[in-house]
């Protein structure tokens, strides 16, 4: 369960419009936790697109498998996601507990099976009764509505503390399209591919390959470029739905100058989400940027921003407020990736702490120490090879992260 708030959390849930063509509806079905909202469901106009990411874990859940069979069909009638049970690691029983949730949702929409995608978060191991959604899911698919975003956000949260929403709207041709998104994820974060939980509707009109194109691309700087413990789900989802309610031709090429603009909001949609991801890392205190330039290649730069992100003395040398800038040349160092000690540059913030291979020879202790105690923290590392970079965001690591740890399945 969720515990007190991030102090990094925003002021409140951003307004997310009805979008033509999808309707939400969330429910109490008693999957883990007694008194609260743990299903949703989303129906989406006949004729939507789908396209999707999942985890690249060897283990992956029983939802995933079933996504990735269904989604070469490329449409979607609606999605159903619980939390408190992630049906990992479940064997046969898992593989049933998705068929009959696809069967359920299917006959209380009147669509195919293989038009349904499930998604699933919480404990790992545990099997899912998905009896649970028998009823459940016939009351929700009759009172859907269109304005019930933040409940969907709120219904898939497992330890986050807030719920999590982006939108962007933009003008393509003269048809003014919406998009927006809700995430969950808190712990167990370093996406690859996709992130714990997270989907995304527009009312665009957009072909599945087109719609899988974009998502994949959007996905590579935003949410494999966040990281709270360097842990990745076994129930990693990202979905996007294209409901084409908007009107307007089809974008089927993605040369089409309207897929590159589409795809830019995506990237600001996804990009927000992984941020508030980062922003509610379990027991995080401190928002971290990490910005890498000058390395051999922008994927050279990715691997050592991730190795900055993900070292557990670079975190809990931020949590503690100390610019303790040895942890990053050592994270610099251990990356795998050219590096040259004498080039190596670093920056916390606007202050330069180290340059050419050693403390800059301007270093003021007072003036860095006062820097650290903001709340959002820069960490700039120019290596000095070439022209690659990367952004990639992440938090602090403090004693809290250990507490709701050792306290997840009791």
């Amino acid at each position: 369960m969720a515990g007190k708030l991030s102090p990094l959390a925003p002021k409140s849930f951003p307004a997310l419009p009805a979008l033509a063509g999808v309707t939400i509806a969330t429910a109490e079905a008693g999957i883990r936790y007694k008194g609260r909202t743990d299903v949703l469901l989303m129906l989406f106009a006949p004729g939507t697109s789908v396209a999707g990411v999942f985890t690249r874990s060897r283990c992956p859940s029983a939802p995933v498998d079933w996504c990735r069979a269904v989604l070469p069909a490329g449409k979607a009638r609606a999605l159903v996601v619980n939390s408190g049970n992630a049906n990992a690691f479940t064997g046969k029983k898992g593989r049933a507990a998705t068929k009959l949730t696809a069967e359920l949702a299917a006959k209380a929409i009147g669509c195919a099976e293989n038009e349904i995608f499930l998604a699933s978060t919480g404990v790992i191991g545990e099997p899912l009764d998905a009896e649970k959604f028998r009823g459940v899911l016939d009351r929700l698919a009759k009172g859907t509505t269109g304005n019930a975003w933040e409940k969907a956000a709120r219904a898939i949260m497992t330890t986050d503390t807030f719920p999590k929403g982006a939108s962007a709207h933009l003008d393509l041709d003269g048809t003014q399209i919406s998009i927006s998104g809700i995430a969950k994820g808190a712990g167990m974060i370093a996406p690859d591919m996709a992130t714990m939980l997270s989907f995304l509707a527009t009312d665009a009109p957009v072909s599945p390959p087109v719609l899988q194109s974009l998502l994949s691309e959007a996905v590579q700087t935003t949410f494999n470029c966040v990281t709270v413990d360097g842990d990745t789900s076994t129930s990693d989802t990202l979905l996007a739905f294209a409901t084409g309610a908007a009107g307007g031709k089809e974008i089927s090429d993605p040369k089409d100058p309207r897929a590159y603009a589409l795809g830019a909001a995506f990237k600001q949609v996804l990009g927000d989400l992984a941020q508030q991801v980062a922003r509610d890392g379990e027991g995080a205190t401190k928002f971290i940027t990490v910005d890498v330039e000058g390395a051999e290649s922008d994927e050279s730069a990715r691997r050592i921003a991730l190795s900055i992100a993900n070292s557990p003395l670079v975190k809990t040398a931020i949590a503690g407020e100390d610019a303790n800038w040895g942890r990053v040349v050592m994270a610099v160092g251990k990356a795998g990736e050219p590096a040259d000690r004498d080039k190596l540059s670093i920056h916390f913030g606007g202050i330069r702490v180290a340059a050419d291979g050693e403390r800059d020879p301007t270093y003021d202790e007072a003036k860095t120490s006062a820097y650290m105690k903001s709340q959002d923290i820069g960490v700039r590392v120019e290596i000095g090879l070439g022209s690659g970079k990367a952004r990639v965001w992440t938090c602090d690591l403090t004693s809290d992260y250990i507490s709701i740890n050792a306290d997840y399945r009791s």
